[in-house]
């Protein structure tokens, strides 16, 4: 009996909503008695006790409810409406309208709907056999283009292709479509920068094809290969241009976002032109003055035309960010969506700068002696010598400003004291959750619990430990890890097995159904160099004995079972033929396909003829 409503100045009786949040007509006298009892008990600003405060309500509610006459609730909420609109025939009109069965309108005259209504409404049966999708997928409600801007040498491809590797690490089916590709199958002998001339009118009609080829590409990898991202890279300097992307966006109602990298900087520019452009299929035999001379030339061809994105005129509505020298600069301008966020944060998080990322695990614990997985266990004898010989290790590499990062459990923290540096704990390195299963030799697993130890089998990455995590949840734990990398220098992280392995395939641009299988073995370090477009590893083996943790990828024999599912994973991973999205949410599940062997090769890499496989089936 919370609510007290006048029916008018001259009327005996009011309005009151009781606790279930519904209507009735009170007689004015019992409906004062409540309000001063109320008033009386409580006091001007006086707090009453939670379960007192109840007990008075159903007491209070009691009596009112003894003097309330026997009423249509249905009917009380259509008194409301004659209050409101204040004439008798505006119920008929109302009753007229909805229908004799009819509730009243949600939200309307008559206010929340009562929690009575609420409950019929509800259904009393869970949904079953509706097919959830990656905790990613969630981010994309529709089909997102994000369209590159710039001149040639502002790093347009570096950002599209870390972009492309970020979001696929997440979960987002992203794909890269760079246009200077589609231009050398169409134009095989590149001669100079003539061909990028304004005034050159069949280069610019061959230049147009390229772009409607590589969209009609676009169009194919959104709608029928399963794709959630394109990025479509290419200059795009010219409202023309990006005119004609907008309309084909509309037409197939993708949503854009632009992304426009501004650089003035020559000494930027100069670095970017050798490092990458030298060894451009467009300069085969060249020396690299003469590659420097005819690309600075080809960047003149382009400033021509260049119409920047202007966000107080003509581009005011629109999705984008623009990048200014190197990141020192963001503007950013109507972000429509979540993955639009996440694409920003990111973006101001990644910088082009000189650094070493070193990974590596803790050294051997008594739990891998044992063979028992998680749990809190110190180092082993042959742990405590890596520990010693990663400190030689590390002072062998004249380092400057290193970064020393572990978890927060006994075994990484033993490793790093033998350094005598100050390092950093991140409770988000602590190894996978064992759940149920920690401190367990896999042995014991499959006996104690065969149903679980299938079904990992099956899915590796998707399965869930009982009361613990995935590899999925892993990598949703560990992207703060990835933001801190890619704007640090020098930094050693010692972390643990599954750990290692969600970092070392952000990396090296592996997919999920790779990541739980990289080979990541005990007293190794791994060196990672950023290099023009990807990264380069070595590795490191201090030759201190230790005891083999990794498991292989099983057989496709192994028992299928029905795998237990996140509430944000799809009911069979291991397809790895892509659903159109309008069919990604309420459609059954399909058949699983059998995990496969990959290579045996210390990172598992792709066998040749899946690496043919995979370029000559890309639209790149």
């Amino acid at each position: 009996m919370d609510r007290l409503f006048n029916v008018s100045a001259s009327s005996p009786h009011l309005l009151v909503r009781d606790s279930a949040n519904k209507v009735n007509i009170v007689p004015q006298a019992a409906a004062q008695a409540f309000s001063l009892t109320r008033q009386r008990n409580l006091g001007a600003h006086a707090v009453p006790h939670p379960e007192k405060a109840q007990k008075r309500r159903d007491l209070s509610e009691q009596r009112i409810k003894s003097l309330l006459p026997e009423t249509n609730p249905r009917k009380s909420v259509f008194r409301v409406i004659v209050v409101k609109l204040g004439s008798t025939n505006a119920v008929t009109e109302a009753r007229s309208r909805l229908g004799p069965r009819a509730h009243a309108p949600l939200g309307g005259a008559a206010g929340p709907v009562p929690r009575s209504m609420e409950a019929n409404n509800r259904t009393s049966k869970p949904r079953t056999g509706v097919k959830k999708c990656s905790w990613a997928s969630y981010m994309t409600n529709s089909s997102t283009l994000i369209v590159m801007i710039g001149l040639p040498a502002r790093g347009k491809t570096y950002m599209s292709k870390k972009l492309t590797r970020y979001l696929n690490w997440i979960g987002v089916p992203t794909k890269v479509f760079n246009l200077g590709e589609y231009r050398r199958e169409a134009v095989r002998s590149y001669k100079s920068y003539d061909f990028f001339r304004h005034d050159n009118a069949e280069a610019m009609r061959i230049r147009k094809q390229c772009a409607l080829v590589a969209l009609q590409d676009v169009n194919s990898y959104l709608n029928e290969e399963g794709g959630q991202i394109a990025v479509f890279d290419a200059t795009n300097t010219t409202r023309e241009r990006r005119d004609l992307i907008l309309e084909f966006a509309k037409e197939n109602a993708y949503k854009v976002f632009f992304v426009e990298s501004i650089c003035d900087d020559p000494d930027v520019i100069a670095e970017n032109i050798m490092d990458v452009k030298v060894s451009s299929p467009d300069y085969p035999e060249r020396d690299r003055e003469s590659v420097m001379e005819d690309f600075l030339k080809r960047i003149e061809c382009y400033k021509v035309t260049y119409q920047p994105l202007d966000p107080d005129l003509h581009d005011k509505d629109r999705s984008f960010i623009q990048v200014i020298n190197v990141g020192q600069r963001f503007l950013v301008n109507r972000v429509q969506d979540y993955i639009q966020s996440k694409i920003v944060y990111y973006l101001m998080n990644i910088h082009v700068h000189k650094h070493t990322i070193y990974l590596c695990r803790h050294g051997e614990s008594e739990h891998n002696v044992q063979g028992l997985i998680g749990g809190d266990s110190g180092l082993s004898t042959h742990g405590k010598e890596f520990a010693v010989a990663l400190r030689d290790f590390i002072v062998e590499q004249k380092l400057v400003n290193l970064k020393v990062w572990t978890s927060q459990l006994k075994r990484t923290i033993q490793t790093a004291e033998a350094l005598g540096v100050p390092y950093e704990q991140w409770k988000i390195l602590n190894e996978i959750d064992a759940g149920i299963c920690e401190e367990m030799s896999y042995d014991r697993i499959k006996e104690k619990y065969p149903d679980e130890f299938s079904m990992r089998d099956q899915d590796k990455y998707h399965y869930r430990y009982p009361g613990g995590e995935s590899y999925q949840d892993l990598v949703q734990r560990l992207e703060p890890v990835i933001m801190e990398l890619e704007r640090q220098g020098n930094v050693l992280v010692i972390s643990h097995q599954a750990v290692t392995r969600c970092l070392l395939a952000y990396f090296l641009d592996k997919s999920a159904d790779d990541l739980p299988y990289l080979r990541c073995p005990l007293h190794v370090v791994l060196k990672l160099t950023p290099v023009a477009y990807g990264c380069k590893v070595d590795m490191f083996d201090l030759n201190i004995e230790a005891v083999n943790t990794h498991r292989n990828r099983p057989l496709a024999n192994s028992k299928q079972g029905a795998l237990r599912r996140n509430s944000f994973t799809p009911m069979s991973s291991q397809d790895q033929v892509k659903r159109q999205r309008v069919f990604s949410v309420g459609n059954p599940p399909h058949t699983p396909l059998p995990p496969s062997l990959s290579s045996t090769d210390v990172f598992e890499e792709l066998t040749e003829k899946q690496e043919m496989q995979n370029s000559s089936s890309s639209g790149d």
